[in-house]
């Protein structure tokens, strides 16, 4: 019981021991879109105030990819003005009300949570006696990309919460990786064609941004990028288990004529 609310509490009490920047700090929250997503933005959001947090991000229906997550704390508004982030993710687990949910912290560089952070975090959960909670901090709209300043009752506080195009610094980072150009023109071939499988999962406005929109793939390339909070559920060929093998990744694999045994 309380397992998200006791985590992310034990995570802070860590931070403040290990003198992390919190305190007027620039915090990182999203997650996969799996179910239980959204709720759990909102918890985290009212501990972080109450941890003395004055500026949340937020990628757009609560969605950022685990190497989004790393580009925003390392790249957004030039890099090192967060100190960390929260991601909402089981990973390949498949999600929905009955299915697998999960949480990890990554620091300021982008990376996991190291020994150093995460020793100390162990030892607070099993010294953990409060959670400390903004209860009246509202609730963020994760629908809308726009820019929210929330003042206290007294007036002596103010915390701004940014909702971004969740897409945006992961792409920037990718641009330095890839000759995106040069790929271009490969997707341009008569002789070239592809398909993308997203399997409702959190990667989909990313293959639309990068596949379709930077580098003219025709849409009919992408299969199931609308992300889902069960990955599409147990109806689909993935049976809501967004892990591209052979056995769950069947519709792509059908596609490109891939047996279950390779």
């Amino acid at each position: 019981e309380n397992y998200l609310d006791n985590f992310v509490q034990s995570t802070f009490d860590a931070l403040l021991e290990l003198s992390v920047s919190v305190k007027g700090g620039t915090l990182v929250i999203s997650g996969d879109g799996r179910f239980f997503n959204r709720q759990a933005i909102q918890v985290v959001a009212k501990i972080a105030v109450a941890a003395g947090v004055d500026r949340l991000w937020v990628g757009k229906d609560g969605l950022l990819s685990t190497p989004a997550v790393s580009a925003v704390i390392r790249s957004r508004e030039g890099g090192l003005k967060a100190f960390g982030g929260f991601i909402l993710s089981a990973s390949h687990n498949p999600g929905g009300i009955d299915e697998d949910f999960g949480i990890k912290y990554n620091s300021e560089n982008g990376g996991p949570a190291a020994e150093k952070i995460t020793d100390v975090m162990l030892a607070r959960t099993k010294a953990i006696t409060e959670i400390r909670s903004a209860a009246s901090f509202p609730e963020i709209d994760i629908s809308k990309v726009g820019t929210h300043t929330i003042a206290s009752a007294d007036g002596t506080r103010t915390v701004t919460v940014e909702v971004f195009d969740p897409t945006e610094d992961h792409v920037a980072v990718l641009r330095t990786c890839f000759d995106f150009e040069a790929i271009k023109a490969l997707m341009a071939r008569p002789d070239f064609s592809m398909c993308y499988d997203s399997m409702h999962g959190v990667q989909g406005p990313y293959a639309k941004k990068v596949l379709c929109e930077i580098l003219a793939a025709p849409t009919s390339a992408l299969m199931n990028c609308e992300p889902k909070e069960d990955f599409g559920g147990l109806s689909t060929p993935s049976h809501g288990h967004a892990d591209p093998n052979l056995a769950t990744a069947r519709e792509l694999c059908d596609r490109m004529g891939v047996s279950i045994d390779g």
